[in-house]
């Protein structure tokens, strides 16, 4: 499947359906189509109506032949399937597949792009660039949740930043773990890189730690006496140390003022675009999913790898069936393997919790037409453009490679965001053809719609429609330049529509592995 693929739409007296590859046996309806409606390119009328996003087969698929779309297989039909049917659910399931991994076969660099192009960024004295001056109130544990909201809260309304212009405000981090959980086995070390990925992030010009105290994730073993931040920014405290509520946040609004001092003396200042890490996402996906945004993002993903940028494509569960396209792209067999091993361990997961692979798509996404994870998959890897695969990383390990690389993460959007923030994602970019609303304190979120409809009913959660791909005929090419100049635009400080609504303050969602105790 090619990332940059030209749409073609069959045009007759309305643009009806778009064929995605010349091996495909099934096309995909622009518009909802009626019983009787014979679009060009489809051998017989409709039997029954196609809702927009759907497929309708264009050859004769007997019970347990494949289904094409994207030149991939993406299931086989369940019984036999007639032209000018409605391929879904009720006849198109998942068996059994194997896949040519040809690990590092199809490695081709893209060619540098050596213009200087710049964003206006916070410098750390780490040598990262933040797009974004937070101070974080980062929490051990569950406990220390409301103690963390009750310090922003009176941060807030004490005007305690009134006096610091250059601090985009007070975020509290606060989840649901923590503790009730062992202190050594995998899931500890996933919030452990999750709290220390934050506690580093460069969007955060300084942190409050806080803790209870008799907690599993122990504030001390996250400090460790090293540096966590080179530049000092970092208070940590417990409340039963404190003496309780009252006492830690006062205590919590002394080191805020200190903090403050030191993060407001952070300005924007030119920096290469290289310092740009995008966390690409997709979640309430529908057909056009892999059509248009998905394509587009993956052009822009491209551009910004060019520049000397990085870009995380991430939900292992979601790339289930297309990891093949991945492992091609390797830059070496080790890299691939490193993929295959993470999907091994998925596989692996899913079976000992009762799951299975296939659990997706979801209920929205196949009302929006994705039948498959198979099908979701290789509309999902679009995202990835069609750079090399420099590396595969865990879920909020720190990125150490430029350009194109993985992180092992869930499908569910918002631990998977966390996951990518976590390893230094410092844009978010997220599509969205259901209407997903969202947002990552302190990463902007860029949302792109993958239907006209829908970025018309939601236009105030949208940054970008990229629906007119279809609609208007606009080529992947100049969709996914135009979202670069978004991406730099935003990093330099222009607000998405999630950080204009508020959004961030529930998004914070590390990935529970293991038993609660």
């Amino acid at each position: 499947m090619q990332a940059h693929q030209e749409i073609k739409v069959s045009k007759g007296t309305a643009r009806d359906v778009v064929k995605l590859n010349p091996d495909d046996n099934v096309v995909i309806a622009l518009r909802d189509l009626s019983q009787g409606d014979q679009p060009i390119g489809v051998p017989a009328p409709l039997p029954g109506p196609v809702f927009r996003g759907h497929k309708i087969a264009t050859a004769p698929i007997a019970a347990g032949e494949s289904v094409i779309r994207y030149g991939q297989i993406i299931g086989q039909a369940k019984s036999d399937i007639a032209p000018g049917e409605h391929i879904h659910v009720q006849n198109l399931g998942m068996g059994d597949h194997q896949q040519d991994y040809a690990h590092a076969s199809a490695n081709v660099p893209l060619p540098e792009i050596n213009m200087a192009r710049t964003f206006l960024g916070f410098h750390r004295a780490d040598g990262k660039v933040g797009t974004r001056n937070y101070i974080g109130i980062l929490t051990t544990v569950n406990c220390s949740g409301s103690v963390a909201r009750f310090i922003a809260e009176a941060a807030t309304k004490s005007g305690l930043l009134d006096a610091y212009p250059n601090i985009d405000g007070v975020v509290p981090i606060v989840h649901g773990t923590g503790c009730g959980m062992s202190g050594k086995d995998e899931g500890y070390a996933t919030l452990f890189r999750t709290l220390a990925g934050y506690a580093q992030h460069p969007n955060f010009a300084g942190i409050l730690l806080i803790g209870l105290g008799c907690e599993v994730m122990q504030v001390a073993d996250l400090v460790g006496g090293r540096p966590i931040r080179p530049d000092g920014a970092l208070r940590y405290m417990t409340i039963q140390n404190e003496g309780g509520t009252r006492r830690t946040i006062e205590r919590g609004l002394e080191e805020l003022r200190g903090i403050a001092q030191l993060a407001n003396q952070a300005t924007r200042q030119p920096a290469p675009v290289s310092q740009i890490t995008v966390g690409m996402q997709c979640g309430g996906s529908d057909g056009y999913s892999g059509i248009t945004a998905n394509p587009a993002l993956g052009f822009a993903s491209d551009l910004l790898v060019r520049h000397g940028g990085t870009t995380i494509l991430s939900e292992t569960s979601e790339i289930y069936g297309a990891e093949h396209l991945l492992t091609r792209r390797a830059e070496t067999v080790e890299i691939g393997e490193k993929l295959i091993a993470r999907v091994r361990w998925w596989e692996d997961y899913t079976e000992r919790n009762g799951g299975e692979m296939d659990n997706n798509p979801s209920p929205g996404n196949k009302r929006g037409g994705l039948t498959t994870i198979l099908e979701k998959s290789l509309g999902a890897v679009a995202k990835g453009g069609m750079a090399p695969l420099r590396d595969v990383y865990k879920f909020g390990e720190m990125i150490d490679k430029s350009g194109f690389v993985f992180m092992d993460s869930p499908g569910f959007d918002p631990c998977s965001v966390t996951g990518q923030v976590a390893s230094g994602a410092n844009l978010i970019v997220f599509t969205t053809g259901r209407g997903s609303v969202s947002g990552y304190q302190p990463t902007p979120c860029i949302k792109l719609a993958t239907n006209s409809e829908m970025y018309a009913r939601m236009a105030d959660d949208m940054d970008l429609n990229c629906g007119d791909i279809v609609t208007d005929g606009v080529s992947i090419e100049a969709k996914g330049e135009e979202l670069f100049e978004i991406l730099i635009r935003v990093a330099s400080g222009e607000k998405t529509k999630s950080e204009e609504l508020g959004f961030g303050g529930v998004e914070f969602v590390p990935w529970q592995i293991g038993a609660v105790m």
